[in-house]
């Protein structure tokens, strides 16, 4: 009941407008159903002195209609026909909610994960994030669309039972009284299904994270024979999510295999009531054992609706839980002066610690603009981290990163990092056209832009050779490329929006000589206009390189062009 009234809560309007259509359409039922009992009479012969009765045909000639069988029976078919009517439109509009319902909680978790803090992000395991926009939201809004099913029955017993209860409240309360009591012992296959769903939802999450770290290494599992591990460790995540779901499904047929007993002796015992209890007249017998019937139909059809939200219920919950704690996870804002690049940046007495690793203790660095600075050190040192401080995706917990002398926490982070262009140490392309995989989707560039990016990333040449050109695929994580063509359309991606800055992390760590010596040329012919900063450990980056800063025990030492040796190991 809980998630059917946040789903109500959250979707307010439109939840709203399909009850409204849903009590409209009721009412309509209502009034054709109130139609029956003088129909019957008229048939049957028998004079009408029920108190619905006498009220549907003192209305009828109140307003100048006769009570005759054949205009009985148009108000019955027109009634029908308008709750149909109004049904058509409120299903139509539940079936937009639905798809609403959908895409609104995807915008909202991918949109609370994108501006989440980049600790918070590696803690998330991809797969997980997959399963959440993909799935748990698919499931979150069919539990919307049975959460508005639950509603309409619910409305739908409302109307039969106040109908029912003017031709004989007695038979109408004892009824309803024991369907109840027959629903309440019947819930805890209800809570046996809440139950298999939560597992589903969680077994769901384990096996797609699993699967999603499996398939980024299937390569070396395949060359070492160990994919049979991963095989093994999927096949029994999946025999898990069969038996949750084998529970959920045992549970559905079992409520449906008992209700139609129980429904069958409730109308069997309502006709010996109203017949030998009660002594109603036959037309009263009949119409009641209709009502009666619909509505411990509808209470049965209410249950087996309610079942399946609470196998739905679960993905929402977690798909909600995920959205709320990358929203507390929320990057910053407190920044607003906008950036500027025309005198150079400096780490001042930066220190950074993660837990209790010391990274940096009292860091100094002035890196001025239009330059190439290379930063070297052994693993571990914190030269990924420094990137990850010039971007902002992490902050010093001491010092300051001053850009043109102004603190980098008061500067308007967005527009800082649009002046970025940012090449990670893994060079990773969406299996998608070499165009694709520089533009990312961004409105506001276009193919001269990248056609542009890629004559500064000296990638145009090989680019314009392949089969399709520029729309040519380049296979999964850019698998039909080699590794200096990857990187170049790497670089060609950072240089797309027209940076002022370029962060290269490791940029040629796994590319043959020939490779690295034409992406280091590219890299000094680009410090002409854009200050780079690259962090490598290869000899060939810190001999392009003009400044060149090493990083050792937290604290970072500048080097003279004459410690540098051409071709030997700079790295300790």
């Amino acid at each position: 009941m809980h998630t059917l009234l946040t789903y109500i809560m959250v979707f307010p309007r439109r939840s709203a407008f399909v009850m409204v259509a849903l009590l409209a359409a009721g009412i309509a039922e209502g009034l054709s159903l109130t139609a029956l009992l003088p129909l019957l009479s008229i048939a049957v012969g028998d004079s009408d002195d029920s108190g619905i009765g006498q009220f549907m045909v003192q209305g009828l000639e109140k307003i100048g209609i006769d009570p005759t069988l054949d205009t009985i029976l148009l108000i019955i078919v027109g009634g029908m026909f308008l709750k149909g009517l109004i049904l058509l439109v409120a299903n139509r509009q539940v079936g937009y909610t639905v798809a609403h319902v959908a895409t609104a909680l995807r915008l909202n978790l991918i949109e609370a994960l994108l501006a989440s803090r980049w600790q918070y992000y590696l803690r998330q395991p991809v797969g997980s994030l997959a399963n959440s926009v993909a799935t748990e939201a698919y499931r979150a809004a069919n539990g919307f669309e049975h959460s508005v099913n639950v509603i309409a029955l619910s409305i739908q017993v409302m109307v039969y039972s106040i109908v029912a209860l003017f031709i004989s409240w007695q038979a109408t309360l004892a009824s309803l009284v024991i369907g109840m009591f027959l629903l309440m012992i019947l819930h805890r296959l209800v809570r046996a299904t809440r139950r298999a769903g939560a597992k589903q939802t969680d077994l769901l999450r384990e096996l797609l994270t699993y699967l999603s770290d499996v398939l980024s290494s299937v390569k070396s599992l395949k060359a070492m024979a160990r994919d049979n591990v991963a095989d093994a460790i999927l096949h029994n995540q999946t025999k898990q999510l069969e038996k949750a779901t084998r529970r959920e499904v045992m549970n559905r047929a079992a409520l449906m295999a008992l209700q139609e007993p129980i429904l069958a002796a409730l109308t069997a015992s309502g006709l010996y009531l109203a017949l030998v209890v009660w002594d109603l007249s036959l037309p009263e017998v009949m119409v009641m054992v209709f009502l009666l019937t619909r509505i411990l139909g509808l209470l049965n059809k209410t249950q087996r609706r309610f079942q399946q939200l609470t196998v739905q219920e679960s993905a929402y919950w977690a798909l909600r839980k995920a959205a709320e704690n990358a929203r507390d996870a929320a990057e910053r804002t407190t920044g607003e002066l906008e950036p500027t690049l025309q005198q150079g940046i400096r780490l001042h007495q930066v220190t950074f610690n993660y837990a209790d690793k010391v990274i940096f203790k009292d860091l100094n660095i002035e890196i001025p603009i239009k330059s190439f600075t290379a930063v070297m050190g052994p693993s571990g040192a914190g030269k990924s981290t420094l990137l990850d401080l010039l971007c902002g995706l992490t902050e010093p917990q001491a010092g300051e990163i001053l850009v043109d002398n102004v603190t980098l926490h008061d500067i308007n982070l967005r527009q800082w990092r649009h002046m970025i262009g940012y090449v990670s140490q893994d060079t990773i392309l969406l299996h998608d056209s070499v165009l694709s995989n520089i533009l990312v989707g961004e409105p506001s560039l276009g193919v001269a832009d990248a056609e542009r990016a890629l004559h500064q990333a000296g990638a145009w040449e090989f680019v314009s050779a392949l089969p399709e050109g520029i729309n040519t695929t380049v296979g999964e994580r850019g698998g039909l490329l080699s590794g200096g063509q990857r990187q170049r359309i790497a670089i060609a991606r950072a240089l797309a929006h027209q940076p002022k800055i370029l962060l290269l992390d490791e940029p040629t760590s796994a590319l043959d000589p020939e490779s690295e010596k034409t992406i280091c040329e590219t890299l000094q012919r680009l410090s002409k206009d854009l200050t780079i900063i690259a962090v490598s450990h290869q000899p060939a980056v810190i001999n392009a390189a003009d400044d060149v800063f090493m990083l050792s025990n937290g604290v970072a030492e500048r080097l003279s062009r004459t410690d540098e040796k051409v071709g030997g190991d700079l790295t300790h």
